[in-house]
């Protein structure tokens, strides 16, 4: 197993450890938490859900969390206006309303203050209250070399609340 191999496999061993601690004592967050399995996801593997298979779901990324967008298929399908988004972190895109291409990145460089509150919003009453949560980018949860992040803990995410994620 390579190096790389060995860093994934471990922040996501780490991850679900962290979930099912989490868990330990809330009924219902246990429920979900068995019915939904966290996935970290590369720009590689996140790019294979890009809309463009009718067979395959539909995923794209906002913040480093991955979204399950397959029930917007009209929006984010094959064809569809915002197709554009789909397989990839679109956080920069979803912050400045675009769909340029040099916009369909995770970084937020330089974005203004307005630009990261509307960013803020759209994440909170769009894509986490519309759709699934299904896993996270390695940018997230993985240093740049590829080792776990051990500064990274779900519940200490900004804006993020364990037990809606999980």
């Amino acid at each position: 197993m390579s190096l790389c191999s060995r860093a994934v496999c471990l922040s996501v061993l780490w991850l679900g450890a962290a979930v099912f601690c989490s868990a330990d004592g809330d009924p219902e967050l246990q429920r979900v938490t068995r019915h939904k399995p966290v996935r970290l996801f590369t720009g590689e593997d996140l790019a294979r859900y890009n809309g463009e298979q009718e067979d395959q779901p539909i995923y794209m990324a906002v913040k480093g969390a991955v979204f399950d967008v397959s029930a917007g298929k009209e929006f984010y399908g094959r064809g569809a206006p915002y197709n554009a988004l789909a397989g990839k972190d679109s956080t920069r895109a979803v912050a400045k309303m675009s769909l340029e291409p040099e916009d369909l990145t995770s970084d937020t460089t330089g974005l203004t203050e307005e630009q990261l509150k509307s960013l803020d919003d759209i994440f909170q009453n769009v894509y986490k209250k519309k759709y699934p949560i299904v896993g996270y980018t390695d940018q997230r949860i993985l240093n740049e070399d590829g080792s776990p992040n051990s500064g990274f803990t779900p519940e200490d995410q900004p804006h993020f609340k364990i037990k809606d994620e999980f």
